[in-house]
C-alpha cells in the first residue's frame, strides 16, 4: 500500500506529494527559474574513487563475474543508457542474468526506456525491480504502471533533471551497465565505431562519471589504445564483458528520417518557420534545436533554404541530432553541432570524422544546476506535444486515456532555455482534440512556451506581446487559443476525460530543478 505523507498544490494548481515513502521528500514547483540564481556552490555527490591493483586488461569472463566484482546487492541501484534505442539487447540480457542470480528489489534507473523493452514489466512482476527512475515510459510497462501495479511511484525526470539528480545524489548509481559499441581492454569507450555504433554516448557519460562501479558491455573489443574519439575514458570503467552482439544495428542507427509529405504537417512546419522569421532571431550566429520527426525536419528544410538565400551562418545546432542537422553542419550553415544523442548512421559518421561535431554529456546539455548548460544558450527550439492546454502547458507523457506512453526527454529543459520555444501539433489526432482546457499531465509549464503552431493557426502566449505584434505584422494566422479549442471541439466533440484512482499514485513528474510539477494517478 502506498504511503503518501502529504499533498500540496503547486503554482500550476496541481496536487503533488511533499513526501513519498520509498522515494523521499519533494518541494512543489513554483516557477521555471525559482531554484536558480542562488549565490555560491552547494555540495553534490563526488566521483567515486577506487583502489584496484594495476591491470593491463579488465576483460572478465561473463556478466555474472562482472556482477560479483561489482558487489551488487538486493535493493541497490543499477543504470543503463538508451543510445541503442530499439536495437538495444543489453538491458534484457543483463536483467535476465540478474534474475537468474536471484537478485530482488533493485532500483532500475536508465536514462530512458526503449519502446521494445516490454520485458521490464515482467521483471517488475517477478520482484527483480521494485523502483523505477526514468525519462520515458511506453508500451506494456506504461500500461502496468498506469494500472498502479508498482508499489513505489515512478519518478519521471527530464534529461537535464536526471543529470542534476545524479550529480546532487538524488539518484545514487551502484552499478552502471554501459553498452559500449567499441571498447579497448582497459575500458576506453566510444559510440562512433563498431557494428553497433550509435554516435554520441552523452547520457552514458554522466553514469560512468558518478556510478560506484562501471561495467562496459561490448561486442567490439579493439586494440589498446582506442582511437581517435574516446567518449568514456578507462579510469571510469571497472570491468569489461564481451558479448556476441549489443543488439540490432538496423534499429540502432536508423536510416535518415524523411521530411514529411503530410499536408497538415507541412502547413505546421511552414508557419513555424514563418514565425521564426517574424521573431527576428534568424540573424548570423543564431542557434537552433529540433526533433527528428517529419514536421521538425520540414522546418529545418525551410530554415536551410532561407540561410542559403540570405547567406546566414548559425552558431550551433543542438540536441538529439539527426542526419539533416549533420548535413547542415557539413554544408557550413552552422559552425558546430553539440550532440547528446545521435539518431541515424549519417550522424555516427559525422561525429566520428568531423571535429566540429561535438559529443556532449547530459549535464553539459541541460543540467540547470551547473555553471552553464547549452540549452540556456539556445535561440530557438521546435518541440512536439501529445496535448496542450489554454494555459500553454504541454503534455508529452500521458495519452488522453491517462496511460503513460511518452518521455519527458529534453522538452522542459529546452523550452526553459530557448529564447523562442515553438510547440508543433496537429489540432486533433484520431478524432481527439490536441488542445484541452487542462492537459492530463503537465511536463512543460506554459510559462516557458512561446507559441503553439497547428494547421488551423498559431497561438501565441499572451506573455509574448512582442511576438504577437511581430507575427501580426508579418501577416501570420494568429488565433486565440480558447477560440481555436472551441473550433476544434465543434468538429471532434469533447472527449470524456480519463478516470483516475486518486488514492493511488503511479508516477510523479519532476521539473528539471527537482521540484514536482505534476502527479500521475493510476487509471480506474
Amino acid at each position: 500500500e502506498r504511503l503518501v505523507m502529504d499533498m500540496t498544490l503547486n503554482s500550476l494548481g496541481r496536487n503533488v506529494p511533499l513526501e513519498l515513502s520509498g522515494v523521499g521528500s519533494f518541494a512543489p514547483y513554483k516557477s521555471p527559474f525559482a531554484m536558480l540564481g542562488q549565490p555560491g556552490a552547494f555540495p553534490g555527490t563526488q566521483m567515486q574513487l577506487r583502489r584496484p591493483v594495476p591491470a593491463r586488461n579488465k576483460v572478465v569472463v561473463n556478466i555474472e563475474k562482472a556482477v560479483e566484482l561489482s558487489g551488487l546487492k538486493d535493493g541497490m541501484t543499477i543504470s543503463f543508457h538508451h543510445h541503442l534505442r530499439n536495437g538495444d539487447a543489453v538491458i534484457p540480457l543483463v536483467l535476465d542474468v540478474l534474475q537468474k542470480m536471484g537478485f530482488k528489489g533493485l532500483t532500475f534507473a536508465p536514462s530512458s526506456i526503449p519502446d521494445v523493452h516490454d520485458c521490464i514489466a515482467d521483471y517488475i512482476r517477478s520482484g527483480l525491480i521494485n523502483r523505477l527512475y526514468t525519462s520515458g515510459v511506453r508500451g506494456e510497462l506504461g500500461k502496468l504502471l498506469s494500472r498502479g501495479e508498482l508499489d513505489i511511484p515512478v519518478v519521471i525526470r527530464s534529461h537535464g533533471g536526471r543529470a542534476r539528480a545524479i550529480e546532487e545524489g538524488s539518484i545514487s548509481i551502484d552499478v552502471a551497465f554501459l553498452a559500449a559499441p567499441a571498447c579497448d581492454p582497459l575500458g576506453n569507450i566510444t559510440g562512433s565505431t563498431g557494428p553497433s555504433a550509435c554516435g554520441s554516448l552523452g547520457y552514458a557519460i554522466t553514469d560512468a562519471r558518478y556510478a560506484r562501479h562501471v561495467v562496459a558491455v561490448t561486442d567490439n573489443l579493439v586494440d589498446y589504445p582506442l582511437n581517435p574519439r574516446i567518449s568514456i575514458p578507462q579510469y571510469l570503467v571497472d570491468s569489461i564483458v564481451c558479448v556476441q552482439s549489443l543488439g540490432d544495428p538496423k534499429k540502432i542507427a536508423t536510416g535518415a528520417a524523411r521530411i514529411t509529405r503530410n499536408p497538415v504537417d507541412l502547413k505546421i512546419a511552414k508557419d513555424s518557420f514563418r514565425l521564426m522569421k517574424a521573431s527576428g532571431i534568424l540573424e548570423p550566429g543564431f542557434s537552433f534545436q529540433m526533433g527528428v520527426g517529419g514536421a521538425s525536419l520540414a522546418v529545418a528544410k525551410y530554415l536551410a533554404e532561407h540561410m542559403r538565400e540570405k547567406g546566414i551562418r548559425g552558431s550551433f545546432g543542438l540536441g538529439g541530432v539527426g542526419g539533416y542537422l549533420a548535413g547542415m553542419l557539413e554544408e557550413g550553415l552552422f559552425d558546430a553541432v553539440f550532440d547528446v544523442q545521435s539518431f541515424d548512421s549519417a550522424v555516427t559518421r559525422s561525429i566520428h570524422e568531423d571535429p566540429r561535431h561535438i559529443e556532449i554529456d547530459a549535464s553539459w546539455y541541460a543540467n540547470p544546476f551547473n555553471a552553464g548548460c547549452i540549452v540556456h544558450n539556445l535561440d530557438c527550439v521546435i518541440l512536439a506535444a501529445l496535448e496542450v492546454d489554454c494555459g500553454f502547458n504541454v503534455n508529452v507523457l500521458t495519452g488522453h486515456d491517462g496511460v503513460l506512453r511518452g518521455a519527458s526527454g529534453g522538452h522542459q529543459d529546452t523550452a526553459a532555455g530557448a529564447k523562442l520555444s515553438i510547440v508543433v501539433a496537429p489540432s486533433f489526432r484520431g478524432g481527439v482534440p490536441s488542445i484541452k482546457e487542462r492537459v492530463t499531465t503537465i511536463t512543460t509549464p506554459g510559462e516557458t512556451v512561446d507559441a503553439i503552431v497547428t494547421e488551423r493557426g498559431i497561438c501565441i502566449n499572451p506573455r509574448r506581446e512582442d511576438l504577437i505584434g511581430s507575427a501580426l505584422k508579418a501577416g501570420l494566422p494568429v488565433v486565440d487559443i480558447d477560440a481555436l479549442k472551441k473550433e476544434v471541439e465543434k468538429l471532434t466533440g469533447i472527449p470524456r476525460p480519463a478516470e483516475f484512482d486518486r488514492d493511488k499514485i503511479a508516477a510523479v513528474v519532476e521539473y528539471r530543478d527537482g521540484t514536482l510539477i505534476d502527479t500521475v494517478y493510476a487509471r480506474k
